[in-house]
């Protein structure tokens, strides 16, 4: 990187709040005309678990400003995830895009195995990292623009990261589906411990208090975030080979959590970290210290290191529309 104290190359407000009217428009006229200045990205996800994190790579895939260079599981689990994202970004047709595999425990299944029980790691045709922590240091140091990291789900991976090479947080923001900060699960008025938090509280606080500019959604806006009615449905009978196949993980995982009906998604708390990577005019966003305490909650401390967070919806429908439109519209180019 030519620069590795000034973020300046992130998109201003005004350009954002451009590129989500596009995004809405026919035939997405400007987000096609930015794609140079595409944000250059990486995904640290525990995909597998709940279904959320398929919903948010399929958004990754299909949001126009970014540049997805990597996308890595965490949170053991590892070669299970590894496979349930290279056989998704087989579906997209982005092979281009090299897979990690996460720090140990390397067995173990979720809701999904059913999907790729014989798919073979080994056949992906792009590139896979045996050693994603590393893939994610080199990512972001070769990197000559300043990379967003989006992290939806527990960071064990960040924290070994970051003790292996600090600078990382200097070439890099962080964008994360983490916390609960004035409302917890199901827009309650008193604060949860977050599951991504709670479940590393200790590489969560290692991830919360690293050098680099950092955007939160906490469970006061991605808790809220569900498809109904013909969103939903757009969505669910949509002929697009990726949305297709994130139905069929859908109703794997739905089966697996005895969910019989399928009108309605699950909570979608992934796909708002998606999202604020390269916009924020939906949310109400405030800067807040925000300390992680060793019980997993996420505490407002003016003591703390400030970071930006989504603490309301401005527009939340406008979000579910634009979600619908993501994933069942036309992949960009690379």
């Amino acid at each position: 990187m030519t620069n590795t104290g000034s973020l300046s190359a992130f998109p201003t407000l005004l350009s954002l709040t451009a590129c989500i009217l596009c995004t809405v428009s026919a035939g997405c006229a400007l987000a096609a005309a930015r794609a140079p200045g595409k944000i250059p990205v990486i995904l640290d996800t525990d995909i597998g678990d709940d279904i959320d994190d398929t919903w948010a790579l399929a958004m990754l895939l299909k949001s126009p400003e970014v540049d997805l260079r990597l996308v890595v599981g965490d949170q053991g689990k590892s070669l299970y995830r590894a496979k349930l994202i290279a056989k998704l970004l087989e579906v997209a047709k982005r092979t281009d895009v090299p897979v990690g595999i996460g720090i140990d425990p390397k067995d173990g299944v979720g809701g999904q195995a059913e999907w790729v029980k014989d798919y073979r790691l080994e056949s992906y045709p792009g590139k896979v990292h045996a050693d994603g922590v590393q893939a994610i240091i080199d990512t972001i140091m070769k990197s000559s623009t300043p990379v967003t990291l989006i992290a939806i789900g527990p960071v064990p991976n960040l924290m070994a990261a970051l003790e292996r090479e600090p600078r990382i947080a200097q070439k890099a923001r962080f964008v994360g589906m983490h916390g609960s900060v004035r409302k917890g699960y199901g827009g309650k008025n008193t604060i949860d411990a977050e599951y991504n938090v709670k479940a590393n509280a200790k590489a969560c606080q290692k991830v919360f208090t690293a050098a680099w500019e950092m955007t939160i959604t906490p469970l006061d806006t991605c808790g809220l975030v569900h498809l109904r009615g013909e969103k939903f449905k757009t969505v669910r009978d949509s002929t697009d080979p990726l949305a297709a196949a994130l139905i069929e993980n859908y109703r794997l995982w739905a089966k697996k959590q005895r969910k019989e009906d399928l009108d309605a998604s699950s909570t979608l708390f992934d796909t708002v970290a998606v999202y604020l990577a390269f916009a924020d005019a939906l949310c109400k966003m405030e800067t807040l210290g925000i300390r992680v305490a060793d019980d997993g909650r996420t505490l407002i401390d003016e003591k703390a290191k400030t970071m930006r967070v989504a603490t309301e919806w401005k527009d939340m429908a406008a979000f579910e529309d634009l979600l619908v439109k993501r994933l069942t519209g036309p992949a960009p180019q690379p």
